[in-house]
């Protein structure tokens, strides 16, 4: 039997993605939205950005070497805005990402986030822009989110970060993991299956 999945404290290093309002067509462009699975879609995350920056010379935060293993996101506000695609999270998700920290989220992503596990924490605008620079200066700086503290630390600096108590509450206690719940519970699906006429006799 599978246990629930509960969510409390994500640590790792982080990408800093600046800028605000960065939208779901950014983060996971239309054209990679056609295949019937989330399988390898990782791959394209951020691609027209990703692009853009290697044609000016630029590199673009996921392709720095200091990426490689991240699992944290900065942002800055309004994350995750325009369209309602699953694929935006599901594409952080795969690449690595754990957990995305940022001053604001439109709330489709932030509900899409939810619901694959991925947490989304809330820093006010001037913490946010100091755990932006402490990881821009020093890379191998490890964040740690704890969902049960409602609080960021990367070393020599902790502040206070907030959530919704219900999406708070659903990570920490696993509640937000509903086919775990499904698989623990089976014994008692199988159960009430049994006793409905219009299960049993097929």
């Amino acid at each position: 039997m599978t246990a629930v999945t509960c969510i409390d404290r994500i640590e790792g290093r982080a990408v800093v993605l600046r800028g605000d309002d960065i939208d779901t067509d950014r983060v996971m462009p239309a054209r990679f939205l056609k295949a019937i699975t989330f399988s390898g879609i990782e791959a394209h995350l951020f691609e027209d950005d990703r692009a853009a920056a290697r044609a000016s010379g630029r590199i673009h935060p996921f392709d720095s070497p200091t990426a490689a293993g991240a699992r944290v996101l900065i942002a800055g506000a309004n994350f995750g805005c325009g369209s309602s695609r699953e694929h935006a999270p599901q594409a952080l998700y795969r690449w690595g990402i754990r957990c995305v920290i940022a001053e604001s989220f439109a709330e489709i992503f932030f509900s899409n986030a939810f619901t694959i596990g991925l947490p989304c924490l809330r820093l006010s605008p001037a913490d946010a822009e100091v755990l932006r620079l402490a990881c821009e200066g020093a890379p191998a700086t490890i964040v740690a989110a704890s969902l049960s503290a409602r609080s960021v630390d990367w070393g020599d600096g902790l502040r206070g970060a907030t959530l919704p108590e219900s999406a708070r509450e659903s990570f920490v206690s696993g509640q937000w993991d509903a086919a775990g719940l499904l698989v623990a519970g089976a014994e008692d699906v199988t159960r009430v299956a049994g006793a409905l006429p219009y299960v049993r006799g097929f």
